[in-house]
């Protein structure tokens, strides 16, 4: 394993915009992934296996709702420092990150918002060090995109309820402890469930042969005839509404996040550049690489302004679902690109598992498809911008 030699570029002196408290956070998450996550993580990667040792640590830096209140157990952080605990993780790996944002923003997030206050008592504090993992199931086999049209039930049936359905590729899954569900009751209404490992007739599939997220684990969630104690519906918001603002939380999330990935893979390309000699000198002095290491940069630095600017809007309570979209697009497309372009810098080496860029461009794959494919969030922008929903 190549020592992690990582340095982040901050072009335009960002931290200049931060507080002490954000570059804390943030430097000891970058210590922590350094330590803790680049060492191991292209074995695990290599061998499709999510690295289960590390969760306790995760907890530890705030990886799990750091911006839940200090008394059910969170950091009581803001979004910004949230959104930098996720672009150091994701420098790290994405389903890494893919673990932390779902624990925080898909199911702390909804329990909190949603949930009763015993709920939040008796689930949020062991979520919040990783004692209990979560997942949350709302995409189907036929329904991605499409959410609305969920065919996951259930039924009251008086003492409890009677859940039936499947969900289908669930970031944690095969070894969540609870799961956030939505499901239509028996007039239609969606709405969000707290389904616990353990309940008869769920069952947790994992998700094999991926090509992409290797380092995390993806399942279903299957729910024939499960039991649901009606003390487990989350009775704070009914509706698409409810999922939606989970996952505007979560696609904050990953718009800080691509940037680490980014960052990891322009970084090893400058480095990489200025130490492969070709032509009897290094190939960062050829005109062709200086173009994709100056364009990386840029484009980095783009989505660093953008996203501070959205913390700060989340901080203020202004921030749109629309805004969100705009920064998750934006930024894993930018991180997609400079992946590709990082990889050809590195020629053959860049395939290998010596160095992280062609891990971080498999696992961007996902994720520029997850939580909102990149049409559908180009059509968010366009229904805001133009007031006529495109999407049919």
């Amino acid at each position: 394993m190549r020592p992690d030699l990582f340095q982040a570029p901050d072009y335009y002196l960002l931290d200049d915009l931060l507080t002490e408290e954000h570059k804390l956070v943030r430097d000891s998450a970058r210590a922590w992934v350094k330590r803790e996550v680049s060492p191991i993580i292209e074995d695990y990667a290599q061998r499709a296996e999510f690295p289960k040792q590390i969760i306790k640590g995760l907890g530890e830096i705030g990886g799990f709702g750091p911006y839940i209140p200090e008394e059910y157990g969170g950091a009581g952080l803001d979004q910004i420092s949230y959104g930098l605990i996720m672009q150091e993780i994701e420098r790290g790996d994405s389903g890494v990150r893919s673990t932390s944002s779902v624990q925080s923003s898909l199911v702390m997030y909804p329990i909190w918002k949603f949930g009763t206050e015993e709920q939040r008592q008796k689930y949020l504090p062991k979520l919040a060090t990783g004692e209990f993992m979560g997942c949350f199931g709302l995409t189907e086999p036929d329904f991605g995109s499409n959410p609305s049209g969920m065919v996951t039930n259930f039924k009251d049936m008086g003492d409890h309820y009677l859940l039936n359905g499947a969900k289908m590729w669930i970031s944690n899954a095969p070894f969540a402890d609870i799961a956030v569900v939505w499901a239509k009751n028996e007039e239609g209404r969606i709405h969000g469930l707290i389904v616990e490992r353990g309940m008869e007739g769920f069952t947790t599939p994992e998700t094999h042969n991926k090509w992409s997220l290797r380092a995390s684990a993806t399942g279903e969630l299957i729910f024939d005839n499960v039991k649901v104690p009606k003390e487990n519906l989350m009775p704070g918001k009914s509706g698409l509404g409810a999922p939606m603002m989970c996952l505007d939380s979560a696609r904050y999330g990953i718009a800080w996040g691509a940037i680490g990935a980014a960052m990891d893979c322009y970084d090893t390309a400058l480095r990489y550049s200025k130490e492969r000699i070709q032509f009897d000198k290094p190939i960062a002095g050829f005109q062709l690489q200086q173009k994709k290491l100056a364009e990386m940069i840029t484009e980095i630095t783009k989505a660093q302004l953008l996203t501070w600017r959205l913390g700060v809007l989340r901080n203020e309570g202004k921030a749109t679902t629309a805004q969100i979209s705009m920064a998750k697009r934006n930024n894993v497309d930018m991180a997609i690109n400079i992946a590709r372009e990082a990889r050809q810098m590195l020629g053959g080496m860049g395939i290998t598992g010596e160095y992280s860029i062609m891990r971080h461009s498999m696992n961007l794959e996902s994720v520029i498809t997850y939580e909102g494919t990149h049409d559908i969030h180009l059509l968010i922008t366009g229904a805001d911008i133009t007031g006529i929903p495109a999407f049919k």
